[in-house]
């Protein structure tokens, strides 16, 4: 194992020494057809110099021609792992023109959106992975954004909800992108999944009627969307940390209950409401009369007994917490 860690060890190489060795292989191409005429040109005087002659270019422009596989050119927020004859080369991270061994060769994960269009057909995909594997042989070291969709999971109390979140994130590590993952990409696909799920069911959706006053610090994952975000954030960086990946932020872009309990949940919620109203109106109401009551007894416009007085606190409680307008009714008698 620590001769494992010792390999995937990064090592960085910072020599841009790219276009001397150009130059070089240049002046080597030059060089071999130069050689190459001379001994052609020699083939009638002595054979043995002519042979030399074109042996020998021929294997400086063969050499030449090896040394062109050495050069790389490497943009701004990239980077390139290579390994030479299966052992761990040496990393490029800077951009520029470089050099290095022509028997080194680049490595990275394959695209896993190729893979994915073509997972229908198994011939079509291993096409798509060994086009895609002779072709791109960068590491992006760019932020990027990572959208799994919506997903349907199990709240604290059992309730299913539908859950999407996206990942903002980046590769800082190249080489253990490359070498302790098979495809950096879909691994943190498959942990962000995970990680949602294992997140979110460890709060509820919201708080029941019963617990607001109990448990009003309790967080939520309406209530408290933020700080969930933060949570997932955390526990997908620890995930995510053998791959080279930082985890910049977790955003929840949508959050519902899922189809077979939100016309229940509606419900729910519209009867919470009412319920609210009616406490509201209901305070109001208790307060006017009381009001009332207490101004007529202290203006001495009109003496009730209780009897009366309930009486009053009744209509007026009717009127007041009506859904519709009442309608009066004049009594042209005696109340007695």
């Amino acid at each position: 194992m620590k001769e494992t860690k010792k390999q995937i060890e990064e090592k960085e190489i910072t020599s841009q020494s790219g276009f001397i060795m150009l130059f070089v292989t240049i002046l080597g191409f030059i060089a071999s057809i130069a050689i190459f005429i001379v001994g052609v040109s020699l083939s009638e005087h002595s054979g043995a110099a002519a042979a030399c002659g074109i042996i020998l270019g021929c294997i400086l422009f063969i050499v030449c021609c090896i040394f062109c596989g050495g050069f790389h050119v490497i943009n701004p927020n990239e980077a390139m792992v290579m390994t030479l004859f299966g052992s761990y080369y040496g990393t490029i991270k800077k951009p520029g023109f470089y050099f290095t061994n022509p028997f080194a060769g680049a490595v990275a994960p394959s695209n896993p959106q190729k893979e994915s269009n073509a997972k229908s057909n198994l011939q079509e995909t291993q096409t798509a992975v060994t086009i895609d594997l002779n072709i791109k042989k960068k590491v992006s070291l760019k932020t990027m954004t990572l959208d799994n969709g919506r997903q349907k999971v199990n709240d604290v109390l059992g309730n299913p909800i539908i859950i999407g979140a996206i990942v903002i994130w980046k590769v800082t590590d190249p080489t253990k992108a490359v070498f302790n993952v098979e495809n950096y990409q879909t691994y943190l696909s498959i942990q962000c999944d995970s990680t949602i799920r294992k997140i979110t069911r460890l709060y509820p959706y919201d708080l029941l009627d019963e617990d607001e006053s109990e448990e009003a610090d309790e967080k939520t994952l309406r209530g408290s969307s933020q700080e969930i975000a933060e949570s997932m954030r955390d526990e997908l960086q620890l995930r995510v940390a053998d791959a080279g990946i930082e985890v910049e932020e977790v955003r929840i872009t949508h959050l519902s209950y899922a189809e077979e309990i939100a016309a229940a949940m509606l419900q729910k919620q519209q009867a919470a409401a009412v319920i609210a109203a009616r406490k509201k109106i209901v305070e109001g109401a208790v307060g006017m009369v009381d009001m009332a009551i207490k101004q007529l007894n202290d203006d001495e416009i009109v003496l009730l007994d209780d009897e009366r007085k309930a009486a009053m606190v009744s209509n007026l409680l009717v009127v007041l917490c009506g859904n519709k307008e009442a309608q009066p009714i004049v009594n042209s008698g005696s109340i007695y």
